[in-house]
């Protein structure tokens, strides 16, 4: 079986990578282009690694961590990154919020160009729910669930002893899901809107005795 790799041609292709066929391996492999036949030994390039500082916030509490990365990573806002610090041996999955390079804050970046990454940590996120009862009263509702736990809106959620009728989820972009059987993993929820059922407890009760 041909074994390929994608590497820069002295003849056809010097800037750009293309594809070539491997005829002998090792740290500088002999290879043939696969646009105009010429073999060469290629120029294996190894990637540089950064250590980058990532600020994990999880709920109301923020830690720093250092992570290793391929210097030619681009991150980019609302991208998921594992974090993986060999020092303290934390393992954590965030979503990305912020990045700051070059001495300001940007929503896309290289690694090697990044200072700081901040990120919420989504290996569980704590969700609130506005829960409506009756017409005038509403109560906040915190649920603890692991980041790709999945709401549905026009489903029952079971928070303890409440059942919740999701009507309307708002996503950490500012945009809403509203119609029925929209699915929102719990890392990207802002604030659901529900509606309680009822649990009778408005219902006219009769005593029974002697009549």
């Amino acid at each position: 079986m041909m074994k390929e790799i994608e590497v820069e041609c002295p003849s056809c292709s010097p800037k750009e990578e293309i594809g070539h066929e491997v005829l002998k391996e090792g740290q500088s492999p002999l290879v043939r282009c696969l646009e105009c036949g010429q073999i060469h030994a290629a120029k294996i390039k190894t990637p540089k690694s950064v250590s980058l500082k990532v600020i994990v916030s999880k709920k109301d509490i923020s830690n720093t961590y250092k992570t290793e990365l391929d210097s030619e990573t681009i991150l980019q806002v609302d991208d998921e990154l594992v974090v993986d610090d060999e020092e303290t041996g934390v393992v954590c999955p965030i979503l990305i919020t912020a990045l700051d390079a070059g001495g300001k804050r940007v929503k896309v970046a290289k690694a090697e160009n990044t200072e700081t990454i901040w990120g919420r940590a989504i290996d569980e996120v704590t969700v609130k729910f506005s829960a409506q009862e009756g017409t005038e009263k509403t109560e906040v509702i915190e649920k603890r669930v692991p980041g790709d736990y999945e709401f549905v809106v026009g489903a029952e959620e079971k928070i303890g002893n409440t059942r919740l009728f999701i009507t309307k989820i708002k996503i950490r972009d500012g945009n809403f899901r509203s119609r029925k059987g929209d699915v929102v993993l719990a890392k990207y929820v802002k604030r659901i809107f529900a509606r309680k059922k009822g649990d009778g407890s408005g219902q006219r009760s009769f005593r029974k005795g002697p009549w």
